[in-house]
């Protein structure tokens, strides 16, 4: 499992509207993943379906389906891929109150592909690559939700 934590000072129901914004998964996909977006999710329900299009070792074209499956506003929210790079993929993004305001944590179960293969090499290809994203991630929602002050 990956488990990225930041916190953001913001309420969680703020921070939850910035995921719920029409853009967003397009503002969290960093401009060196290469990815494109074929259809984003039309909100965060469950039932949802997003499709990007990307790179496997920045060489192969993959594409992703993935489909929301939990919906627990301002705590949670759940995505799963249901067709991709990975042999299993859930998704869960978790707002946690906190003194400060909110904990924002990424968890992810993942099973890589090519088996016994793809977990040998997840430490030095699959691991480096998430920490980078969802630091991204996290400092692109951090600014949104801080910036504006809006706490």
């Amino acid at each position: 499992m990956f488990v990225k934590e930041s916190v953001i000072h913001a309420t969680p129901e703020r921070v939850f509207a910035f995921h719920e914004l029409p853009d967003a998964f397009a503002r969290l996909m960093p401009p060196w993943e290469k990815s494109k977006i074929i259809e984003a999710a039309p909100n965060l329900l469950p039932g949802a379906r997003a499709i990007v299009e990307t790179r496997i070792l920045g060489l192969f074209k993959a594409r992703w389906v993935s489909r929301h499956t939990a919906y627990e506003p301002p705590l949670m929210f759940v995505d799963v891929q249901v067709k991709g790079p990975f042999r299993s993929w859930r998704h869960r993004h978790i707002f946690k109150p906190h003194a400060s305001g909110t904990i924002l944590r990424d968890e992810i179960e993942y099973e890589p592909p090519l088996s016994f293969i793809g977990r040998a090499f997840a430490p030095v290809i699959i691991i480096p690559r998430l920490e980078k994203l969802f630091a991204y991630r996290h400092e692109v929602t951090r600014q949104w939700c801080e910036e504006r002050n809006l706490c």
